[in-house]
């Protein structure tokens, strides 16, 4: 006795469509969610001088 193993490339791409929307639709939500929390912003304001001397001239 022989298995023979059935295949269909139609179950596969609606499964793969299926499982891609899923992930889509799980990442737009959770962007959603983030910007909708609202992060304090810093209350002393920062301010570095940063010497020319520390560039470096690349070519």
């Amino acid at each position: 006795m022989q298995f023979i193993k059935k295949t269909s490339s139609t179950k596969n791409l609606i499964g793969s469509l299926i499982k891609l929307s899923v992930v889509l639709i799980i990442l737009i939500v959770g962007v959603f969610f983030l910007n909708k929390i609202d992060f304090p912003k810093p209350k002393k304001e920062i301010d570095k001088i940063i010497p020319n001397e520390n560039f470096k001239i690349v070519k």
